[in-house]
Parts: structure tokens; C-alpha cells; sequence
């Protein structure tokens, strides 16, 4: 297991700076991000993934997200609470069929532990994890974990110049609750690009992310507070389009 000990300095209002100015118009809205994203395997949708970026008057967030296959066999469901200052208070995650079963991971002293119920009536395991409170939960069931990493690479790594962001390479050290492992995930920046989505050309910013489960591209919304908008996956024939 690595051992990720730096400590990121920003909060989750920093990650979420890019949409500033939506909260600022509606002053009462705690609404940050909401929607679905369609799942495509070989152009053909498997899945939909439901989900909502809250924030608090206090500035803590929750994230949440449901997963289910089209077929009606298969459903996933979490829930991200993150503290103002972008640490984890608490991650659970629920398979809601075909069979039951739950984890959570939440702060023990300085780092990390993970509780696991296979199944309802099981007694619970643990795994401790040697990670700060800081560290990204990117579950791999979960695309909106990518655009909340996305929000905290631009708000660490990324300045606003009259021309737009100018961006470097970042890494962070991220926690996969689901496979009980963490490793280190490198994101670099490759600008703008020209993407249809939905037959709609539009202008996008790209980022490629790198990690042990292998070499994913995200495309935000430079118009829209930066938005996840589609995600694709080296090799796969797979793609994640926002509805």
C-alpha cells in the first residue's frame, strides 16, 4: 500500500472556485452540480449514473450518486461528505442489487479506515489505510468522484490568465474503496478541443488522467462553472456522456 502523507491545502471551496459565480447569482441555491451521465460500452448504453453536488451553508459537501445498469439487474448508490477544508468526514457505499452489501470509510485519528459488510447479517471487516483525511475517494463505479477531482486538480494546479487557464500537471494520491487500495494518480492538462456531444459541437477543456486502473481523458465545460462532460478510456471501447 503507499503511503500518501502530503497534505493539500485547499478546501472544497477552492475546488469548487469555478463556480463561484453560479452560487453568487442565487445566493440561496446549494445546488453546485446535478444530472446523469449515460455509461457506453461499443456505442451501445449499459448504464446510468444519477447524481448531486450539494453544498452546505457551512461549506461542507455531499456527493451523491446512483448507479444503475439498464437491464434493471444491478444498482450502486454512495454518498461523499466532505468538511469545508476538503476532508473526508464520511464515504458509504451501498450495492442495492443484485445483492446487498455496504462500506464506509471515515477519519480514525490521523488517517483512514475502511468497514466492509459483505452481505446483511455479516460481521463487519476493517482495513486500515495510511492517508490523510485529504485524500481523494475516487470510486471506480462513480464518475462524478472524476469531476470533484477534476474541480480540486484545477484549484491546485491551475491559474486564470486573460487567455484562459494555464495549467501543470498534478498528483494526488487517491483512495478506491471498492478494490481496498490506493495509489498515486497523475493528471495532466492538453488544452481545448472541439468534442460533439449529442451531435453539438462544442469547445472543451481536456485532462488525462493516469493511475493503476489505467489512462482515462475528461472533457470540462470552460462555460459551465467546468463541468464533467464526457470521460473515455484508453483501449475501451467505453465512453461516459453527461445527459
Amino acid at each position: 500500500m503507499k503511503v500518501i502523507m502530503k497534505k493539500i491545502g485547499y478546501g472544497l471551496a477552492g475546488f469548487l472556485l469555478f463556480s463561484a459565480s453560479l452560487m453568487a447569482k442565487n445566493p440561496d441555491s446549494q445546488s453546485v452540480d446535478s444530472g446523469t451521465f449515460g455509461v457506453f460500452v461499443n456505442n451501445r448504453r449499459v448504464a446510468t449514473e444519477t447524481f448531486s453536488v450539494q453544498q452546505q451553508a457551512n461549506g461542507n459537501s455531499t456527493i451523491t450518486s446512483q448507479m444503475k445498469d439498464d437491464g434493471g439487474v444491478a444498482a450502486q448508490s454512495s454518498e461523499l461528505q466532505l468538511t469545508s477544508a476538503g476532508a473526508l468526514l464520511r464515504y458509504e457505499w451501498h450495492q442495492l442489487a443484485p445483492s446487498k452489501s455496504t462500506l464506509t470509510v471515515a477519519p480514525d485519528g490521523e488517517f483512514l479506515r475502511q468497514t466492509v459488510t459483505e452481505k446483511p447479517g455479516d460481521k463487519p471487516t476493517e482495513q486500515p489505510y495510511l492517508l490523510p483525511s485529504t485524500s481523494p475517494v475516487l470510486d471506480n463505479n462513480f464518475f462524478i468522484h472524476r469531476e470533484i477531482l477534476a474541480w480540486r486538480y484545477l484549484g491546485s494546479s491551475c491559474t486564470p490568465e486573460a487567455a484562459g487557464l494555464k495549467c501543470g500537471p498534478g498528483e494526488f494520491g487517491v483512495l478506491v474503496p471498492q478494490v481496498r487500495s490506493s495509489y498515486h494518480l497523475n493528471i495532466q492538462p492538453i488544452g481545448d478541443e472541439k468534442v460533439p456531444i449529442h451531435g453539438v459541437e462544442q469547445k472543451l477543456l481536456r485532462i488525462d488522467l493516469k493511475g493503476d486502473d489505467g489512462e482515462w481523458s475528461l472533457w470540462l465545460n470552460t462555460k459551465d462553472h467546468y463541468k464533467l462532460m464526457r470521460v473515455t478510456k484508453a483501449g475501451e471501447q467505453v465512453e461516459i456522456v453527461r445527459d
